[in-house]
């Protein structure tokens, strides 16, 4: 039997347990996220599929529903809003995750549900002439320098705007690739004719750096706990983007006000028009000079192996794609009509 002084300490704490109220399925969601370290892109992309999802049942709470509405849910993104294959499985990976990480349920019935099978597409590719002409429409400045970046190294769009100064190499000719696709890092080279641009716009980088400094508005993002390790390495030289957003803008998650890296979407944008200016008819993108980048490497008879490395690909039979894309039509086969009788 419990004594008058229990029950008094246990009315002292009831109220204030009471009153804590447990925390939004959505900051569960954004907490957990943060703890794996995900990318921004990629918090923000699993938290709009989400909401989608509990809308798209009425808000019903994601533990009163199981494969039916999951099946529901994709298959009326499927066929009602006819998405891409790829947006399909982006929605079903974010409900993986809440069920997974967040719910803490597993569910068999998860494992069972089909995947959106991706089409198989050849990417687009462009000719060496077409390349350089592409190149040549292009302003003669940072964004024009990030996509020459892009065919001259073979980096993604991301990789190259989000590129620190300590992973340039001018002396070598090698750029550090750090946290890559799939967290990986690797080494590709610097093209001999962008070593000059690129010490030359490093030179108006750091002018730019010393004046931050000087206001003490120097320091950068850091990756995962860096930050709290080393306090002095935010306002590094070092670790400032190579290519810096002309202002500085609010951190979405600390708040912090930073000068931070270049939006993708002005290279995205500068590309497309200098396409439509040089007269391509292919559709033109960032990610095209990649794929050019590999298949113009593969022309030059450079092994396959060697160009899975620069690009940073896991299998070798993701980079075997560039194989069908070589200038050998019907895979090297000479028509019979190109044949003397």
């Amino acid at each position: 039997m419990k004594t008058s002084q229990e029950n008094a300490s246990k009315d002292r704490v009831s109220p204030s347990l009471q009153n804590e109220k447990p925390p939004k399925l959505l900051d569960q969601v954004r907490r957990a996220i943060r703890v794996r370290h995900y990318s921004l892109r990629t918090e923000e992309t699993y938290l709009h599929w989400i909401k989608r999802f509990i809308l798209f049942h009425g808000k019903r709470h994601p533990r009163e529903m199981g494969a039916p509405e999951v099946e529901a849910f994709l298959s009326d993104l499927a066929v009602r809003q006819n998405v891409s294959a790829n947006t399909q499985n982006l929605a079903l990976s974010a409900i993986l995750f809440l069920y997974r990480e967040v719910l803490g349920i597993e569910l068999p019935w998860l494992d069972g549900i089909t995947r959106a099978k991706k089409p198989q597409r050849l990417p687009v590719v462009l000719s060496r002439s077409d390349a350089h002409c592409l190149l040549d429409a292009l302003p003669a400045d940072v964004l024009g320098l990030i996509a020459r970046l892009l065919y001259g190294t073979g980096m993604r769009l991301m990789e190259a705007v989000r590129l620190r100064v300590k992973d340039v190499d001018l002396s070598r000719g090698e750029i550090v690739v750090r946290d890559g696709k799939g967290a990986k890092d690797r080494v590709t080279m610097l093209p001999r004719t962008l070593v000059e641009p690129m010490r030359a716009h490093l030179a108006v980088r750091r002018t730019v750096y010393e004046r931050d400094r000087a206001l003490g508005r120097a320091d950068v993002w850091l990756p995962d706990a860096l930050a709290r390790k080393y306090p002095q390495a935010a306002t590094d030289w070092g670790w400032q983007y190579v290519f810096a957003a002309a202002g500085f803008s609010t951190d979405p998650r600390s708040g912090a006000v930073r000068r931070h890296h270049i939006n993708e979407q002005q290279v995205q944008r500068a590309v497309r028009q200098a396409a439509q200016r040089a007269g391509l008819a292919k559709p033109v993108s960032p990610h095209v000079l990649r794929h050019s980048f590999a298949t113009h490497l593969l022309e030059s008879g450079y092994d396959i192996r060697t160009v899975q490395e620069l690009l940073g690909h896991s299998d070798v039979s993701t980079t075997m794609i560039y194989t069908h894309v070589l200038n050998r039509g019907g895979r090297g086969v000479v028509s019979p009509l190109d044949t003397a009788g």
